[in-house]
């Protein structure tokens, strides 16, 4: 967990967890809780690098392999 949050980081994990906290301070200042949860989850794509705040969707990590025809 340690090495997840300390290394990897690239822009734009850094964009997704800016955006994810400003969206939870916007989201409570007005009371649209829901807001604060979408916020939360954009906050932690950041911190732990998952989905495309890790570059995983842009690098084509996430092709299928087809397999050979008998």
């Amino acid at each position: 967990m340690k090495e997840r949050l300390l290394t990897g980081w690239n822009i734009w994990r850094i964009i997704y967890l800016v955006i994810g906290v400003v969206m939870i301070i916007q989201a409570a200042s007005y009371d649209q809780w829901i807001g604060v949860i979408l916020g939360i989850y954009m906050t932690a794509m950041g911190m732990f690098g998952f989905g495309c705040a890790g570059g995983n969707c842009a690098n084509g990590s996430c092709s299928i392999q087809e397999k050979p025809d008998n």
